[in-house]
Parts: structure tokens; C-alpha cells; sequence
């Protein structure tokens, strides 16, 4: 049986956990701003007593000599992650982490910043805590997603953000069926459909006219991308809902899966796309004093007044 904690007991919870040993750093490539970070936050690390790592496909940093290891081997071998980058770079580390089931920290030298929430002026002041185990832990859902053709599995994906179905190479409108926990939702005409967690309630989906969801709720979002029919409205759905598209036999028009925008496969008339919640969480780490909606209001611009 699940219990239910108060929110101080939750931090003290959070309090009570052991100082970390051992970070791995994932950078976004080719991003400029990337190296400043570094020199504040590599020797911040060390100065703390804990091992640096580097993931070796984003180490080009010539000024940084620390041991660089695969994604795999960071996994392995750290028990902290901190990505430098955007959003992008936090959905691409998630997807080859979660199986760790260790912490990721983002710092942003992006652009939006939803997921890479500490900035670069934060870094002094927050990293100390954090690594003396004083910050705010959150477990986010992800996606995961499989084709079927003929009755069988051809291709399955993971995503932090979203799965979504659209056109692959021409502006025309798909039509499928879904179907959610065998149960029969519609028969769709539309640019595509989007099944977001609530992570990804910010993203794909919002542009979509789909609610913002706080990111800790244990839901999915299937929020239609232009639909034929207006009425077609986005739902709220349980967290352990499966949810089944049936692209139809008669559609002419080529479409494509992405996995938060990042990765992509066809899909055929008569396949079937089964979406459900990964039975996986991700540890997302954000400063001790963190606080949701303050972020909607900086990144939505929200209590703005003309």
C-alpha cells in the first residue's frame, strides 16, 4: 500500500539522503555558452569532494581533461547526471538514463528552460546544497510507445515529452481511429494526434490547445493536432490508460511517430500505435526552494500586465 507523505516530510525525507560521489556532465554540442558553465561548475564539484565525468560524445571541451565515459558507462558508474544544455538535450539524456534510476540536474544554456530550470547565475549558490542532499526531488512518467504491423511489433520507443502522429511529406490530414483501454474514443480526421505526459503538457501539446498539466499529476494527455471536426477536444486520461491508434486502411497520406520531436518512425495504413506509461520514473532534481508555477509565470509570461 502506497503512503502518502506530508510536504515537510517530504523534505526532510529529502534531507536525510546521502551526499552524492560521483557526477556525470552531458553538454549540449557546439553550444557556446556550454564552457562558461563549466568553469564554474567543474571545480565547484571537485571543491566538494566529488568525482567529474564527462559523456564522451559531448566532451569537446579542450580546456576540461576529465574522464570522459559512454552514456552507458555514466550510467553505470555515477549517481548523479547534470546536463548542460536546453530542454532538447534534457528529453535526449532522459531517454538513455531513466533505466539507471539515478538523478538528473539541469542546468540551461538553452532557450525555454522548462526541464533545465537552474540557471547559470544559480550554480554557486544552489549546486552546495544540492550535493549536501538539500533540494526538491521529483518523479516524472514517461512514454512508451510500439508500431505493430500485421500483429506484430516492428519498432518501440520511449519519450519524456511526447509520442505524436503526423504527416511525413505532405500538408494533408490523416484519419485513424483511437481507442483508449479497448474501448473506442473516435474516428479522426486531423493534422495528427499528440499523447503527452504531464512533462510534456508544456510543449507539443499546449501549441495544440491542450491544458497545462503539473508535472508530478500520474496522467496522459491525447490532444488532437488540427482536427477536421472542432469539437475534437483534448482529454485528461488515467496513467495507466493504453491507448491504441489504428491508422485506417484507406489513408493515402504517408505519416510518421516522433518520440519528443527527436526521433521518428513510419508508420502504414492498418498499423496499430499502442502508447502507454513506461513503467520506469524519472528523478528530476530542481533547487531546494523550487517552485512550479513561479516557472509557468517566467516561462509563459503569465501576471503580465500591459
Amino acid at each position: 500500500m502506497r503512503v502518502s507523505l506530508t510536504f515537510a516530510q517530504q523534505k526532510q525525507q529529502i534531507l536525510d539522503m546521502s551526499q552524492f560521489k560521483h557526477a556525470g556532465v552531458i553538454c549540449k554540442p557546439n553550444e557556446p555558452r556550454v564552457e562558461d558553465i563549466m568553469s564554474t561548475l567543474v571545480p565547484l564539484l571537485k571543491n566538494e569532494g566529488i568525482d567529474v565525468s564527462l559523456d564522451s560524445k559531448t566532451a569537446n571541451f579542450p580546456d576540461f581533461k576529465e574522464q570522459q565515459l559512454s552514456r552507458e558507462a555514466l550510467a553505470e558508474q555515477c549517481d548523479l547526471f547534470i546536463v548542460i544544455g536546453g530542454d532538447g538535450t534534457f528529453l535526449g539524456a532522459s531517454r538513455t538514463l531513466v533505466d539507471s534510476g539515478k538523478p538528473l540536474l539541469g542546468i540551461n544554456a538553452g532557450r525555454l528552460g522548462f526541464l533545465v530550470d537552474l540557471s547559470p547565475e544559480q550554480i554557486s549558490p544552489e549546486i552546495k546544497p544540492i550535493l549536501a542532499g538539500k533540494y526538491h526531488l521529483e518523479n516524472r512518467i514517461l512514454l512508451q510507445a510500439s508500431i505493430y504491423r500485421g500483429g506484430e511489433k516492428i519498432t518501440t520507443n520511449i519519450a519524456l515529452n511526447d509520442v505524436s502522429l503526423h504527416m511525413r511529406d505532405t500538408i494533408r490530414m490523416i484519419e485513424f481511429d483511437t481507442r483508449i483501454d479497448e474501448q473506442s474514443v473516435h474516428t479522426l480526421r486531423a493534422d495528427g494526434l499528440i499523447v503527452s505526459s504531464p512533462t510534456g503538457s508544456t510543449a507539443y501539446s499546449l501549441s495544440a490547445g491542450g491544458p497545462v498539466l503539473h508535472p508530478e499529476l500520474e496522467v496522459l494527455l491525447v490532444s488532437p493536432i488540427c482536427p477536421h471536426t472542432l469539437s475534437s477536444r483534448p482529454i485528461v486520461i488515467k496513467g495507466d490508460s493504453v491507448v491504441e491508434i489504428n491508422l485506417v486502411p484507406e489513408c493515402e497520406v504517408a505519416a510518421v511517430v516522433s518520440f519528443d520531436g527527436q526521433q521518428t518512425a513510419n508508420i502504414e495504413p492498418s498499423d496499430i500505435l499502442r502508447i502507454e506509461r513506461l513503467e520506469k520514473t524519472l528523478q528530476v532534481i530542481h533547487p531546494f526552494d523550487y517552485d512550479y508555477y513561479q516557472l509557468l509565470r517566467n516561462k509563459l509570461h503569465w501576471s503580465e500586465l500591459p
